[in-house]
């Protein structure tokens, strides 16, 4: 790699291609789920163009070969292989054809996908609420399930994607999947990013002997991503309005994927684990919700917290 940039150099307007200019992934492999819309087509970009090799984990695998497609056509010839895997992660049959198919090391695996507030309560065919069954469990399951494949990479990194929405809910263990609440998508959301911000920390614990680094980001606010396809737009609305939901300043898709690429391949993160990162930089903790457009809950990060989760989802996904 190259000398390593100091991490003060990049911030909130980052781009992903500023982010990872100057290091050389040849001879990486990597995974990105969701890749073939929004941050993550980035995301698979930026890791290319540095040289990874890089699977496109994605539900529609035709949308995934158009993608690669018009990457192919837009990276320079240096550039790491493109391929397209099909994962559903609310289906975890899909997850284990996923893990059973990868063979060799994994040095890179950014965890994207996701699905943001649908209006209705939806179950996943194995019952789980859908937003935490898709963005923490079906995550959970892969990576766990890749768990070799990292380990033999000697220096792995997992990346997941969360969310300041993680401000919304922590993780409720009385009522994962919302059988005696009544459903909110908010807190719903709210739990399932936490839960993502608490698999890095329990990751970062269990697998720290394997060299393998676990870390979670917020991407930004990106008007321009597939994640708000189920989104109910005036009640969007209304809550900003009311003064419920606060949102930094919008981003590029290009801006909204460099924390991903920060923490997937920067060497001014090496070694760095169990930690949320946002505009490129680790978060500070806030005290409440109110008002707050960046920074972590402290509940996203305590360890307890984490250690109940992982005991819970393994439980969950055997």
């Amino acid at each position: 790699m190259s000398v390593p940039q100091t991490p003060h150099m990049f911030g909130a307007s980052a781009t992903a291609a500023e982010v990872i200019d100057g290091v050389d992934l040849h001879g990486r492999r990597a995974v990105v789920t969701g890749a073939s819309s929004g941050i993550g087509v980035e995301t698979a970009r930026a890791l290319a163009a540095a040289g990874a090799d890089v699977t496109l984990a994605v539900r529609n695998t035709e949308a995934g070969a158009r993608t690669v497609a018009r990457l192919e056509a837009e990276l320079p010839p240096e550039s790491g292989q493109l391929t397209v895997g099909r994962l559903d992660l609310a289906d975890r049959s899909t997850v284990a054809a996923f893990v059973a198919a990868w063979h060799g090391p994994l040095h890179i695996l950014v965890n994207n996908a996701g699905v943001m507030a649908p209006p209705e309560l939806i179950r996943t065919p194995d019952g789980r609420e859908t937003q935490f069954g898709v963005n923490h469990l079906g995550h959970f399951a892969l990576a766990v399930g890749l768990h070799p494949a990292l380990a033999a990479a000697d220096g792995a990194r997992t990346v997941s994607v969360s969310s300041i929405g993680h401000l919304f809910s922590p993780v409720i263990f009385d009522d994962l999947d919302y059988r005696f609440r009544p459903y909110d998508p908010w807190t719903s959301y709210g739990q399932s990013k936490t839960a993502n911000v608490l698999f890095a920390v329990g990751a970062a614990e269990r697998w720290a002997d394997d060299g393998i680094t676990a870390n979670a980001l917020m991407p930004g606010n990106i008007a321009d991503t597939s994640l708000a396809r189920h989104m109910d737009m005036q009640q969007v609305a209304d809550f900003i309005a009311a003064g419920e939901l606060a949102l930094p300043p919008q981003k590029t898709v290009e801006q909204g994927a460099a924390t991903s690429v920060l923490l997937a391949a920067s060497p001014t993160v090496e070694g760095i684990t169990g930690r949320y990162f946002e505009d490129c930089a680790q978060s500070e903790p806030v005290a409440e919700r109110a008002g707050a457009v960046t920074g972590v809950a402290p509940y996203a990060l305590d360890q307890d917290n984490a250690t109940h989760l992982w005991t819970v989802s393994e439980a969950f996904i055997r």
